[in-house]
């Protein structure tokens, strides 16, 4: 999908008419260019979604342990090590062991996490602005309600 050729939904008449009406091309189609254009806005500060959804998720629930976080993200437990790592290093969170349980770490957000939660937060809702300008404030809500019901449906498959 590095192609931005690919990226095209052309709903003019090059398209096919069958393709127009394939729900689950134009999800994929857009779904691509949303995830392009918050990636682009995130690499601009040098983040990236995971380190948004890390931040996120320790911001809402509190210090957790890294199982905890994968649970609740649903990023893989190997690949949760790296973005803590990264976010580590940044000085936004910080690894502690578990007064509870000294063989598991626990990871905390620091001051520093909690401003660069704000910004990427803000960044975010920038992004969420620009794709949904097309659609008034009812428009947005039907959708997430609409997208929100189909993806509950599709989980419970």
């Amino acid at each position: 999908m590095e192609n931005n050729a690919e990226l095209r939904f052309d709903l003019g008449d090059k398209t096919p008419r069958p393709l127009k009406r394939q729900f689950s091309r134009l999800m994929g189609m857009t779904a691509a260019q949303v995830s392009k254009v918050a990636q682009e806005a995130l690499n601009a500060v040098g983040a990236n979604k995971f380190h948004f959804v890390v931040l996120a998720t320790l911001h809402q629930f509190g210090p957790s342990s890294q199982a905890a976080i994968a649970d609740r993200t649903g990023i893989y437990r190997s690949d949760l090590v790296a973005v803590i790592n990264t976010l580590e290093e940044g000085g936004y969170a910080r690894r502690g062991p578990d007064p509870a349980d000294k063989r598991r770490n626990v990871i905390t957000m620091t001051e520093a996490g909690t401003r660069r939660f704000t910004e990427l937060d803000g960044i975010l809702a920038e992004v969420h602005e620009h794709v949904m300008a097309p659609l008034g404030e009812d428009e947005r809500e039907q959708l997430f309600s609409l997208l929100t019901r189909v993806n509950a449906h599709l989980a419970g498959d």
